[in-house]
């Protein structure tokens, strides 16, 4: 398949070097990220996506992502599909879409979970907007990329579950982290804590498969240091999304607001940015109850 990539930083650049070592003939373009093995440069996003059957954006807002669409559908040829796999604002999503189809395109938002790990080993997840048949074409190279592609609905519903999905995460891992650092100040051995929460009613993905607790559970950031597989500012960045939809959708979401305001309070204010999003649990040993 002909595919133009816009934007090939550590997600897009992996994903596009995915679907070229799988014999598709890939275009990219990005302002500053080296070409991946086996794409052709571009030199601009028009160019990308010029004679492409399918254009996959990877782009860090909604803002971006509007301007690549108003730059790159216009040179796509009808019957194409414009794919962005980017986590934007619901709206964004929706104007691009709305774009393409005024241009008699296909448009999906596809927003991925997995990480730049997932993106390099081809075993993202992608939570996928749009219509049936645009699903159906691009199908194929949500294969190559990833292991798991759901079509969740309209326009929209892609951006929709991955803010659900992550604003949960979100709360789960401050609630985790809160746990452990209650558990300490117990005297509770935190081997003991994880053999029990991991096997009981508190069992989460943030406890069993991303345990913050270095040297507890199976391997994950903690036990490097925190150093990212998710970074907090990027969770941050997830929450606020969740917050801005709530706002839009008239929707209550107390711990959603609340889990927003600790990150933020984490990432600007204190020393949580270039952490993994797991490094709440130093910060709440740290603290007591008379400095929350």
């Amino acid at each position: 398949m002909k595919i133009g990539f816009i934007g090939l930083g550590n997600m897009g650049g992996p994903m596009a070097a995915n679907l070229a070592k799988a014999g598709h003939a890939v275009a990219g373009f990005d302002l500053a990220a080296p070409m991946p093995e086996g794409v052709a440069k571009a030199a601009t996003a028009a160019e990308a996506a010029a004679g492409a059957e399918v254009v996959i954006t990877m782009l860090p807002n909604g803002a971006i992502l509007r301007a690549v669409a108003a730059e790159a559908i216009p040179a796509m040829a009808a019957g194409a599909v414009f794919c962005d796999c980017s986590t934007v604002d619901v709206d964004s999503a929706r104007a691009a879409a709305a774009q393409a189809a005024a241009a008699g395109l296909g448009a999906l938002d596809a927003p991925v979970s997995g990480g730049v790990g997932g993106a390099t080993a081809g075993t993202l997840t992608f939570m996928v907007g749009g219509s049936a048949d645009a699903f159906a074409k691009v199908k194929p190279l949500f294969d190559v990329m990833g292991q798991k592609a759901v079509h969740c609905g309209e326009a929209g519903a892609g951006q929709a579950a991955k803010i659900c999905n992550n604003m949960i995460l979100g709360v789960t891992m401050i609630a985790t982290c809160e746990a452990f650092a209650l558990a300490d100040k117990l005297g509770l051995d935190r081997q003991k804590m994880f053999d029990v929460v991991s096997t009981s009613s508190g069992y989460s993905w943030s406890m069993n498969a991303y345990c913050p607790a270095p040297g507890v559970g199976p391997q994950s950031p903690a036990d490097n240091g925190y150093k990212p597989g998710f970074a907090a500012e990027l969770m941050l960045k997830d929450l606020r999304l969740s917050q801005q939809a709530a706002e839009a959708a008239d929707a209550d979401t107390p711990m959603g607001q609340l889990a927003a305001a600790l990150y933020a309070r984490f990432v600007e204010d204190e020393d949580g940015k270039g952490q993994d999003f797991s490094a709440m649990l130093p910060r709440f040993v740290k603290r007591g109850k008379a400095h929350a």
